[in-house]
């Protein structure tokens, strides 16, 4: 790491959402070691693959193919959306910094700006994600309606698409992915975490690099936030010891508030039936984990209580 005028080469998926976070992210590890910092496009297998998230097992298809040119010495550190990554720890290599995290909600993007209270009964909304069906199902029968939610694969600007043709009626996408490629004009609603809670780590960002590459290791910790780190850890811990991977109807948030001095944190989760008819919602509060320990058992203490409330027999297949 000593010479100056070395390029580090950053990891990335080739979306422009990917592209988009990569790249500022590299702009402050620029600041950090006055190197310059390269972006290096990998091609993953969930961007190549046609098939619903789903079916192709959600989990690590869009991190695999970075880890392996991380191992390979290929690229010196990546950059990975949080919610992508497998829960078990991977050998080799070392999660180094979890940034500030971007604003964790889902947003609705709907035709004629509407609010999803607005939606007329019927209404077709895009997502893939079986966590956001399960919760918008459920709350369009709480409203006394009904929603046809509709499997969608592509990037923002695709999905978006399917509203301004008329498609669909509404897609629902992450907030962050949003405001990182500045098209959070198009959002109709902000969904409140009360109603639809996020994928775990959603709106988080992963820096991961070689374990034996422990001076890049050390200067990447710099932009390290600890109660991001404390909170998508207890995220993670839940959705681990609820055995589920990515593509299981699972949304967890955990949120220290916005005072200045934080000293709790509060885990919410869900587990539901995609068709919305049975939800386990729970919540925990704690101290702010002083540690990856105590993160960790915050979460598997809920993902206990939600286990003895049903939630197993809610998720359908389970991960082995």
């Amino acid at each position: 790491m000593n010479d100056k005028h070395v390029p580090l080469r950053l990891g990335t998926r080739r979306s422009k959402l990917a592209m988009a976070q990569s790249g500022q992210v590299a702009e402050r590890v620029r600041q950090l070691t006055g190197r310059p910092v390269e972006l290096v496009e990998i091609t993953t297998y969930g961007d190549t693959s046609r098939e619903a998230l789903a079916q192709i097992g959600g989990t690590g298809v869009f991190v695999s193919a970075l880890r392996d040119a991380l191992l390979a010495g290929e690229v010196d550190f990546a950059v990975h959306s949080l919610k992508d990554l497998p829960t078990a720890d991977p050998e080799g290599l070392v999660l180094a910094a979890v940034p500030t995290r971007e604003d964790p909600r889902d947003v609705l993007v709907a035709r004629d700006g509407m609010t999803f209270e607005q939606l007329p009964d019927g209404a077709r909304v895009g997502t893939g994600s079986p966590r956001r069906m399960c919760q918008l199902n459920a709350w369009a029968r709480e409203l006394g309606r009904r929603v046809e939610t509709v499997p969608i694969r592509g990037n923002i600007d695709t999905r978006v698409g399917y509203v301004t043709s008329g498609e669909l009626d509404a897609v629902v996408l992450a907030a962050a992915g949003l405001n990182r490629i500045g098209r959070s004009d198009v959002v109709t609603q902000h969904l409140d975490t009360d109603v639809v809670l996020p994928a775990p780590g959603q709106g988080a960002l992963a820096i991961e690099c070689s374990a034996v590459n422990t001076e890049l290791a050390e200067a990447l910790a710099a932009l390290d936030d600890p109660v991001t780190r404390a909170a998508v850890t207890a995220e993670r811990s839940l959705l681990a010891a609820l055995e589920a991977g990515c593509s299981a109807p699972v949304g967890a948030l955990a949120d220290a508030g916005e005072h200045e001095h934080v000293t709790e944190l509060r885990l919410r989760g869900v587990v539901g039936t995609t068709d919305g008819a049975e939800l386990v919602q729970m919540s925990a509060t704690g101290t702010l984990p002083a540690s990856r320990e105590e993160a960790m058992a915050l979460g598997r203490g809920l993902a206990t209580e939600m286990l003895a409330k049903g939630a197993a027999g809610l998720m359908g297949e389970r991960a082995l």
